[in-house]
């Protein structure tokens, strides 16, 4: 039997996969979903989302697409890794992402450009289908991709940007960004995500074990085991997550009502040492 069902719940609370169902719509992340929402809606083109590994980007993305994906005047796309060493294999994967099909049974890059161009006018223009697509970790985007997504951004009609494009990314993609002048003219929203404060990592401790069937009674954290797991993560989600899924785990190994800070401690301290082992 899973962990979680000993102790009355009904799913896994703090699994690190991107569930937008344990989102927890932190101020920031609420902030960042809602100008997302705007810059879409207004079809201004570029958006850059920005935070440190850990900090919710990729189930930011999952809970947008839940938020688009019912209504019928958004087709959203998505790229979860941008690895590509090519503009051939770059401009490849963003036909395969648009479905678009070619007509010629060998098609060079011009034919590749042009199909993405007639995509984006005839969905965009002909069909008034706002065209979203999303790519996750995009620090991973070489200059050629970068260029690409440029020239795509060229695309508009005399009112709005025929592409809705938001990248989601680590704080070093900026800088890059920021190099490409004509690229960083069309950035429409740039948005930073920053850890949670304390009180924002006991609200994410308590969402995410209320969602997963916990009912209300006696707190599984004790008040000093969130204010040491928040001092130890630092407020970073992904990191508060993985902390809390040992310390359940340690609270059925030994038998205790609630995790404490001596048991959360003690983690921290395993945690530690491995690290300096694998130094070593």
């Amino acid at each position: 039997m899973s962990y979680y069902k000993l102790l009355g719940l009904d799913k896994e609370p703090f699994s690190t996969s991107p569930d937008p169902e344990f989102f927890y719509d932190s101020k920031e992340h609420h902030a960042a979903l809602m100008r997302l929402m705007i810059e879409i809606r207004l079809k201004r083109g570029l958006s850059l989302i920005l935070g440190d590994v850990g900090t919710g980007k990729t189930t930011l993305s999952r809970k947008l697409f839940r938020m688009l994906k019912e209504r019928d005047d958004i087709i959203f796309h998505m790229i979860l890794d941008p690895t590509f060493e090519t503009e051939e294999l770059f401009l490849d994967s963003l036909i395969r992402t648009f479905k678009i099909t070619l007509q010629k049974p060998n098609p060079n890059i011009l034919d590749f450009k042009e199909a993405i161009k007639d995509y984006l006018f005839r969905t965009g223009v002909e069909e008034k289908k706002t065209i979203v697509l999303l790519i996750d970790e995009a620090q991973k985007l070489n200059s050629l991709s970068l260029e690409i997504l440029r020239v795509l951004l060229n695309y508009e009609t005399n009112e709005y940007k025929l592409l809705q494009l938001v990248l989601l990314s680590q704080m070093e993609l900026l800088p890059r960004i920021r190099e490409i002048k004509n690229l960083m003219d069309r950035l429409s929203l740039k948005y930073v995500i920053n850890p949670l404060d304390l009180q924002g990592t006991r609200a994410m401790i308590e969402f995410r074990l209320k969602t997963a069937g916990y009912l209300s009674g006696p707190g599984l954290f004790t008040d000093d085991a969130i204010r040491e797991i928040y001092h130890y993560t630092q407020g970073y989600p992904r990191r508060i997550a993985m902390i809390c899924h040992s310390g359940l785990k340690e609270l059925i190994m030994h038998n205790k009502p609630a995790v404490t800070v001596d048991i959360i401690r003690e983690l921290i301290s395993q945690e530690v040492k491995i690290s300096q082992s694998q130094i070593i």
